[in-house]
């Protein structure tokens, strides 16, 4: 009986101790200043951010709304088809460009940038694009009115007005994907647009393939 009490004071001692390292670390975590905006550490992350007018900024802007597009179409022509093929395709497109846009719009929150821009489009990379209107409002973007369109399309025809729509779109982002891999600052867009030059570059060749087989062509 001794010899168990003897034995378990130890514990009992080192018990406390870890309580008091518990009890100081909380002291310390509830006084320590947090790094929210104002604080050295925030205004640190800031000053090494992208700045406002840089490639990679305009680039997360710009294709964020090209990509929002795509993901719109690629749910309408799912509701209006059954063929197995091109619901594959619109279901690899909403969820790739979902996730990427949801990147770049968390990359420009980190960096303290605004999500959207009165700018016109296309100015990070040389090549401002006056919109054509009625929804088009950079290179490759389909017109509210062909949205329209595919809205009221079904079956072969939904599936060709879809493919026909998305080739020209996806061409447009390679474009501005290419330049972005090239002239960002950013490892984070860098990589990304490199990903993204390679993945529609394939899904343009499956396109091709699938309006061939539908007796058409983009």
């Amino acid at each position: 009986m001794t010899s168990s009490v003897r034995s378990s004071r130890p514990m009992m001692l080192a018990g406390g101790v870890v309580l008091l390292l518990a009890a100081a670390l909380v002291a310390l975590m509830l006084v320590r200043p947090s790094s929210s905006a104002g604080s050295p550490s925030a205004e640190g992350s800031a000053a090494t951010a992208p700045s406002d007018t840089s490639v990679d900024v305009g680039f997360a802007r710009d294709m964020s709304i090209h990509h929002q597009q795509a993901v719109e179409m690629s749910f309408i022509v799912r509701d209006r088809t059954s063929d197995e093929a091109v619901r594959r395709l619109a279901y690899d497109i909403i969820n790739t460009q979902a996730n990427q846009r949801g990147m770049m719009l968390g990359w420009l929150e980190m960096w303290g940038r605004a999500k959207s821009s009165s700018a016109v489009p296309m100015k990070w990379m040389n090549h401002p694009f006056t919109p054509r209107g009625d929804g088009s409002l950079m290179p490759g973007m389909a017109t509210n009115t062909e949205l329209d369109e595919l809205r009221a399309a079904k079956g072969r025809a939904a599936e060709v007005l879809y493919l026909k729509l998305m080739t020209p779109h996806h061409q447009a982002g390679v474009e501005m994907a290419a330049a972005a891999a090239t002239s960002a600052d950013t490892d984070e867009i860098r990589n990304l647009a490199a990903g993204m030059v390679r993945g529609q570059q394939s899904e343009m060749a499956l396109m091709a393939d699938m309006l061939k087989e539908r007796g058409s062509k983009a």
